[in-house]
């Protein structure tokens, strides 16, 4: 079973390795390619809107406070990219993760958020890039609950309140964990119960609840369907 969330600074290397890779697909792919889970954007467009988030983090990570997200990248985008993920590395291991910080996810507003966030950001646009990375099924298994435990509770923020007619225990095949969310306005996770289930391996089940394109994970009883179909994440 997956501690989670995992101490802030156990982030760093993870995230040192996804940025590094993810730089490596901006280098050997082609910037027109297409991203399919990402509207018309194309390899260019999902790399100016990463790296942007890189300084963007950096930025509310080094005042506490939000910070506008208006940054324009260069013309050499992986160079440029590579730059943004070494500023976003510097800024959080300088940081204090028990600091305060806004954020905007359902958890204590400290700038461990970000260390954690920036992972699973990172981790999931690899995938949009097309990056044949393998993620530490650990790791995948923190997204999925970064999503039911830090998003799920600020779901009204972006969209309408997932309507569930029960439980559903979603469960990671490789790793063994467990989240059961409860119906509720929003729905929130809670104590084991009898209800529909979702099982897939770590990475499916975070993929899925970023509504990305994969295998279909194993899934019994209604409430199952309802709460795969819902936009959870912003």
């Amino acid at each position: 079973m997956t501690t989670m969330p995992l101490p802030a600074r156990d982030y760093l290397p993870v995230l040192r390795e996804l940025t590094g890779a993810f730089a490596d697909a901006l280098r050997t792919g082609d910037p027109a390619a297409k991203v399919p889970d990402c509207g018309d954007w194309t390899l260019a467009d999902l790399g100016a809107h990463l790296g942007s988030i890189h300084r963007w983090v950096a930025a509310v990570v080094r005042t506490g406070e939000p910070q506008p997200d208006d940054f324009e990248a260069g013309a050499d985008l992986p160079s440029w990219y590579a730059e943004s993920a070494r500023l976003l590395l510097d800024t959080l291991e300088a940081a204090e993760p028990g600091d305060r910080c806004w954020h905007f996810g359902g958890t204590e507003k400290t700038k461990a958020f970000w260390f954690r966030r920036q992972v699973h950001e990172t981790a999931v646009h690899l995938f949009d890039a097309g990056s044949a990375h393998v993620l530490d099924p650990a790791i995948a298994a923190d997204g999925v609950d970064e999503v039911l435990g830090a998003m799920l509770p600020r779901v009204t923020r972006w969209h309408p309140v997932p309507v569930l007619p029960g439980p559903v225990s979603l469960r990671a095949t490789d790793t063994g964990d467990v989240w059961t969310v409860h119906p509720g306005e929003p729905p929130a996770l809670g104590p084991a119960a009898d209800g529909a289930t979702v099982e897939a391996p770590a990475r499916d089940l975070l993929l899925r609840l970023w509504k990305r394109t994969g295998p279909a994970p194993r899934t019994t009883g209604d409430a199952a369907a309802a709460l795969l179909a819902a936009p959870l994440t912003p």
